[in-house]
This record gives C-alpha cells, sequence and structure tokens, in this order.
C-alpha cells in the first residue's frame, strides 16, 4: 500500500480533492480484495461501483453529459496507481477509456446511453469479427467474440461485425464496426482460465440473431462526434496507452517488492543479505532507470499530443506514431523491469503466495496485447523510414 499511495499525488494537481480521496480509498479497497478476483475470475460489481465513485468510468465520458472528459495522461497516471497494487483491477479499470469509442455514436444514442448518469462501463471484445446482415434499419448479427475484459459489471456491451452491405448514411464505410448494445442483451460465456490476468473476467460474449439499429453501431476507430479535446485524440492508441500504464504500476510495484526484500532473511547459511550483494544492488539501480526512462517517454508523448489538441490542432500522424511506439515501449520495458526484479529476489519468490508471481505473470499477458506486441515495433519503424506498415497502424 505504501507504494501505491505515493504514486497517487501525481495525480493531484490535476483533478479535484475529493477525487483524490475516492482514488485512495478505491486503491486500499482493490489492495484488500485482490485474492478474491483471482478466486472469482473478475472484479465483483460493488468494487466497480467504487471505481465509478473514484471517477475512472466518468474519465471518458463527454462533458456535455456530465462527464469529466479528462486529458489522457490524467487518466493513465490513474491506472498506474491502481496496478501498483493489482494488475487485473488496474486492467479493468483501463476500460474508463471505452467510453472514447462510444463517441463515435450518433449524439442522440450517446443522449440514451448516459441518461442515468456520466459514469457508464462500456466492454467488449471486438474480435473475432463476425458478418452480420444489413436489413430494415439495422443489422442481425450471430457471433461469439473474445477477450471481453470487464464483461460482468459492464453496463453496455460492444461486439465486432462485418457488413456485406455499405451502411446507409454512414460517413465511414469500413472493415470493422462496433455495434453496442445493453449489457442484460448479451450472453456472457464464462471461460476466462488463465495464468497472468485472472481477475479481468476477460470471458466470451455471443448474441444470436440480435437486430442492432443502425444508430447503435459506429467505424471501429472512428474519430468522435463530440466537440471535445478528448475526442480529437487517436482512439486506437489511446487504448495502446491504457494497457501500457497496466504494465508501468506493475513494475513499480516489482520494483518496490524487491526493494522491501533487500534486508530480509537469509535462506543459506552464511549468504549475504540481498542488500549486500553487488548484482542485487546494481540490477536494482538498472531496473529504476529504465522504468523512469520509458515512463517519462510514455508521458511526455501523452501530453504532447493533449497540448496539441488545446492549441486546436491536428495530431499528425509523427506524433501519433510516437504514441503508439512510447505506449509499446513502455509496456514491454516494464516486463523487462519485473523479470529483473523477479532474478535478483532470489528463491523466496518462487512461492505461489509470493507477490512477485502475480506481478511477473500479469506483466506478460499485457505484452501480448495485439495494441502492444512486437508488431508495433516493426510498423513505427516503418513510419520512421516512409515505409507503409504492414499492419493496420497507427
Amino acid at each position: 500500500m505504501k507504494s501505491s499511495v505515493g504514486l497517487i499525488p501525481a495525480v493531484e494537481p490535476l483533478a479535484a480533492e475529493q477525487d483524490i480521496l475516492a482514488l485512495h480509498d478505491l486503491v486500499a479497497e482493490i489492495s484488500a480484495r485482490r485474492d478474491e478476483f483471482d478466486r472469482l475470475s473478475h472484479v465483483p460489481r460493488d468494487v466497480v461501483r467504487s471505481m465509478k465513485r473514484a471517477g475512472i468510468f466518468r474519465a471518458a465520458t463527454p462533458k456535455r453529459f456530465g462527464g469529466d472528459a479528462r486529458p489522457p495522461h490524467e487518466f493513465l497516471r490513474m491506472i498506474e496507481a491502481i496496478a501498483v497494487v493489482d494488475g487485473s483491477a488496474a486492467w479493468v479499470a483501463a476500460f474508463g477509456s471505452a467510453n472514447t469509442y462510444l463517441a463515435a455514436l450518433p449524439i442522440e444514442t450517446q443522449r440514451t446511453i448516459y441518461a442515468n448518469g456520466p459514469d457508464q462501463v462500456n466492454a467488449g471484445g471486438l474480435y473475432p469479427v463476425q458478418p452480420a446482415r444489413l436489413v430494415e434499419g439495422g443489422v442481425r448479427a450471430t457471433g461469439r467474440w473474445r477477450f471481453a475484459s470487464g464483461c460482468m459489471a459492464a453496463d453496455w456491451i460492444g461486439v465486432g461485425i462485418s457488413i456485406d452491405k455499405p451502411l446507409p448514411n454512414s460517413p465511414t464505410q469500413s472493415a470493422t464496426y462496433m455495434a453496442v448494445c445493453p449489457a442484460s442483451e448479451v450472453e456472457i460465456i464464462e471461460n476466462w482460465d488463465v495464468v497472468g490476468m485472472q481477475g479481468t473476467g476477460s470471458h466470451d460474449t455471443s448474441v444470436q440473431d440480435k437486430f442492432y439499429a443502425l444508430d447503435w453501431i459506429s467505424a471501429r476507430g472512428a474519430a468522435g462526434l463530440i466537440d471535445e479535446p478528448l475526442y480529437r485524440y487517436p482512439v486506437l492508441s489511446y487504448q495502446a496507452e491504457v494497457h501500457a500504464a497496466v504494465n508501468i504500476g506493475l513494475a513499480r510495484a516489482a520494483l518496490d517488492t524487491a526493494t522491501e526484500m533487500s534486508g530480509g532473511t537469509k535462506i543459506m547459511p552464511g549468504a549475504a543479505k540481498l542488500a549486500d550483494r553487488a548484482y542485487y544492488r546494481s540490477e536494482l539501480a538498472r531496473g529504476e532507470a529504465k522504468w523512469r526512462s520509458a515512463r517519462a517517454f510514455f508521458y511526455e508523448s501523452s501530453e504532447r499530443a493533449w497540448d496539441v489538441l488545446l492549441a486546436g490542432n491536428p495530431i499528425k500522424p509523427d506524433l501519433e506514431n510516437l504514441l503508439r511506439l512510447s505506449a509499446t515501449h513502455a509496456a514491454h520495458t516494464s516486463a523487462e523491469v519485473v523479470q529483473q526484479a523477479y532474478r535478483i529476489a532470489g528463491m523466496a519468490a518462487i512461492h505461489k503466495s509470493h507477490r512477485l508471481q502475480r506481478i511477473f505473470r500479469d506483466s506478460i499477458v499485457v505484452t501480448q496485447h495485439a495494441s502492444l506486441n512486437e508488431g508495433t515495433y516493426e510498423a513505427a519503424g516503418a513510419l520512421f523510414t516512409g515505409v507503409p506498415p504492414g499492419m493496420p497502424y497507427p
């Protein structure tokens, strides 16, 4: 708990005092209950209500609907602070950014979504994309989708569809669309059984011959229709950033845990304490430097993009490329730092109950996310050299 509180003040100059107190309370609750999330394979609804009280799920709600529409770098620091105590809870909280997707829906649809307040939880797995059939007034879809993190406590669930004909009156024709409906209308198939991020509840979702009206469908990654700076921020870059922020927090927790072990009990008779070992001190220092450097690049890129938007300018491809690259670099570097901390911790860290075990497993999952995988390095390098990237990017 000490480490998490140390990170929260980074948000304080950017948020109201009551929000900071709520975030402190949320972090304390998550720290006390993280084992429960693993047993349940999801973050329970009452904890998500605590997240709502802390402003997590209004962070990307338009101000015109009572939300905060926070600058991304503020929200990313909130996710980082939560991740210091639990990766799964931070991953679920990261979907507080998902309402930026909803901003591409017609304004009247958004008005319906926020009719009961700005603290709406939007979840969903968009892949694998399932074909939908165009009918009068909308589409009909049948299918099953994976990785719907946070779906157990969601208010709205989106699914990924492809449509055999152009959508009537659609400003954007896309290969992939998101169709949204109340969570109660979607079947959740509880099959999340993994090694890391067990508490995210990233189950499959399914619908059978479900009708989605045209007003509840938007192109994946489409620009928001809300005239506020947040909805001009690149949606897919933001997705990468919120997941990377989880690993930044996990790496901080790993470094703090390794440091706390430095003067602990010696396992082998006559062995030096960790703090007395040269390799331990050197690796701890290297890890700290790597973490701080990657974190600085990460937040610098996000803050720079926000400044561009506030000046009334669009974010150009070179800056959007840095947003994606800094997120991928932060996620992978943080995973490396976690592994360094694990190695220097010694035999004590091999126990299932040891804090580093879960941190280690969770951090590896983050680097596997599609928006942060190795392919993004190749795509970023391609843009630096003027070569078209070989994947949908940025």
